[in-house]
This record gives structure tokens, sequence and C-alpha cells, in this order.
């Protein structure tokens, strides 16, 4: 069973960055996974931010192109969130998620229900 740990949340000024990282709690590799971040505003659904699969293959919502990126340790053992730019409407928990799933249809990476593993979460506020 694969648990996920999320860091790297906190309090920004709007125009500002933060750095999220996922690993595994067994601190066992990422390699063969596709992975993702999602986010959760309060009253609102989970929705997708970031992806990045088994072949290193990325794929982002369109809100968030150019803004965020998602990468890979060398040990591909930790996977990240680059968030720059921030804006307050950015304020949310972000969630890890992984599966060892294949498929190069990127419509699946955006589908909560792809994903078999989820951290806790990391809260991002962003303030005005």
């Amino acid at each position: 069973q694969l648990q996920l740990v999320e860091s790297g949340g906190g309090l920004v000024q709007a125009g500002g960055s933060l750095r999220l990282s996922c690993e595994a709690s067994s601190g066992r590799t990422l390699r063969w996974y596709t992975m993702a971040w999602f986010r959760q505003a309060p009253g609102k659904e989970r929705e997708f931010v970031a992806g990045v699969n088994w072949s290193a293959g990325t794929y982002y919502a369109d809100s968030m192109k150019g803004r965020f990126t998602i990468s890979r340790d060398n040990a591909q053992i930790t996977v990240y969130l680059q968030m720059n730019s921030l804006k307050p409407e950015d304020t949310a928990v972000y969630y890890c998620a992984a599966t060892l799933k294949r498929t190069y249809d990127s419509r699946s990476y955006n589908d909560i229900s792809w994903y078999d593993y989820w951290g806790q979460g990391t809260q991002v506020t962003v303030s005005s």
C-alpha cells in the first residue's frame, strides 16, 4: 500500500511562489507511478492541477499552464509542484495522487477516479 506525504504548503502573498513536495512515506521510488496534483478550495470540487506520467510526460490544467510546473527528482523519489505568480484564487488544499495504471489518454489524468493513492493534503493560502 502506497502512502503519500505532501509538504511545502503555507501562507504566501499574491505574486509569490511555493514548491510543494510529495513522497512515499516508505521512501520507495515513485518511478513507475503516474503522479498528479489536485486541489480543493472550500466549497468547491477537487480539481486537477498537473500530472506527470511514468514516461515523464507532463499535463496541466489550462489555468495553471505557465505558472505551475510538475517535476520529479533524479532519484524518482519526490514529485514537486513549483507554483509561481500565485493568486488568491489558488488558495486550496493541495493533494498528491498516484496510480500504477497506464494510459496515453490524457483525459484520464484529469480524472479523480483514475488515481488509487492519495495524500492527506497540504494547505496553500495566498493573501491579497
